[in-house]
């Protein structure tokens, strides 16, 4: 069985990587084109400069950096709040925000009643 090319748009990962960013911006959905036709922050514009020197595990706050093609294969250390979180960056996240990939909330896990809990609360655990 031969794997299927992922795909973005019609267009392949070394079609994408030749691309300007202005011509990429075409091809996202609207909210997107209108933060890349805005402008990069500054911040933003240090990742890319950084990217573009060809580091990897760059670290950074920006979590709302679109992932553009250049970004592809690179792994990106995204802040979630209060450690970095490494992410490979892969064809199907373009046109995706970084901070969508780095959660900043952990999943809510009880233990057993604490002390202090009611006498109905206590016998729950016991069954």
């Amino acid at each position: 069985m031969v794997k299927k090319e992922f795909r973005y748009k019609g267009k392949s990962e070394e079609e994408l990587k030749k691309m300007s960013i202005e011509e990429f911006s075409q091809l996202v959905p609207s909210r997107i084109r209108r933060s890349i036709k805005k402008g990069f922050t500054e911040n933003q514009k240090a990742l890319l400069k950084k990217l573009r020197k060809g580091k990897n595990n760059i670290e950074t706050h920006s979590r709302d950096m679109v992932i553009i093609p250049e970004m592809i294969g690179k792994t990106i250390k995204i802040h979630n709040g209060k450690a970095f979180e490494p992410v490979l960056i892969t064809i199907d996240m373009l046109g995706h925000a970084l901070g969508e990939f780095a959660l900043t909330r952990k999943e809510l896990k009880h233990s057993a009643p604490g002390i202090g809990a009611t006498k109905s609360s206590a016998a729950i655990s016991v069954k």
